[in-house]
């Protein structure tokens, strides 16, 4: 099998950024509701996202500087008051949460641009999409600084300190019925991956001579 050999030192950012998100597939995607200090709600999603742990609850997500250097108005937002919510985007929201990348200005309510109803979270000021099955209420627990510049990394993690799960998600045992819960994964460039095709493998057994 010939493969293609590439040192980050000799790329771009662009060009190194294009290369990870062709590679890292498919990618959760969090859509992040902030508030700012003079009450503007923002909306945003971020890829590279994922959970971190459940002792604390936790989950994390990558803003990257904008092309300016600049903390984009999210992490800008969390910075100044300490909480976001992470909303997941099933097929059904796909147009709205694309809606929602474009880049608005810090006096723009994106959930108005993109048409998106809010709705009252449990313990933080901040607004969560409304018709999402699923949204995660968290307090900032660390953000690292991981990089300067334009594309300069950030890394935000948050305790999840409520949950909204949609009651059509679970049959009448209250059994979670992940068949029903439509996310999409982000692919490279403006491609994205449906969780409808699924799969099942069973639990590897223990190898003899493990620990």
């Amino acid at each position: 099998m010939a493969v293609l050999q590439l040192d980050p030192q000799e790329l771009s950012v662009r060009e190194l950024y294009g290369w990870m998100v062709q590679l890292i597939t498919p990618r959760p995607i969090a859509w992040v509701s902030t508030y700012s200090k003079d009450g503007v709600a923002n909306l945003a999603p971020y890829s590279f996202f994922n959970g971190v742990g459940a002792n604390p609850p936790l989950v994390m997500f990558c803003p990257a500087n904008n092309g300016r250097g600049e903390a984009k108005d999210t992490l800008r937002n969390i910075k100044q008051n300490g909480e976001f919510v992470v909303n997941m985007v099933t097929e059904a929201m796909a147009v709205q949460m694309n809606q929602t990348a474009a880049e608005y200005g810090p006096d723009a309510d994106e959930f108005v641009a993109a048409g998106v109803s809010k709705a009252a979270s449990a313990r933080v000021q901040v607004p969560r999409v409304e018709n999402c099955k699923a949204a995660m209420e968290c307090r900032v627990h660390q953000i690292l600084e991981l990089g300067q510049g334009p594309g300069g990394a950030n890394l935000v993690i948050g305790q999840i300190v409520w949950l909204h799960v949609a009651a059509d998600l679970f049959d009448r045992e209250d059994q979670f019925r992940s068949e029903e819960f439509d996310t999409i994964g982000r692919m490279g460039g403006n491609s994205y991956s449906r969780t409808s095709d699924r799969f099942a493998l069973e639990r590897p057994s223990r190898p003899i001579d493990s620990d």
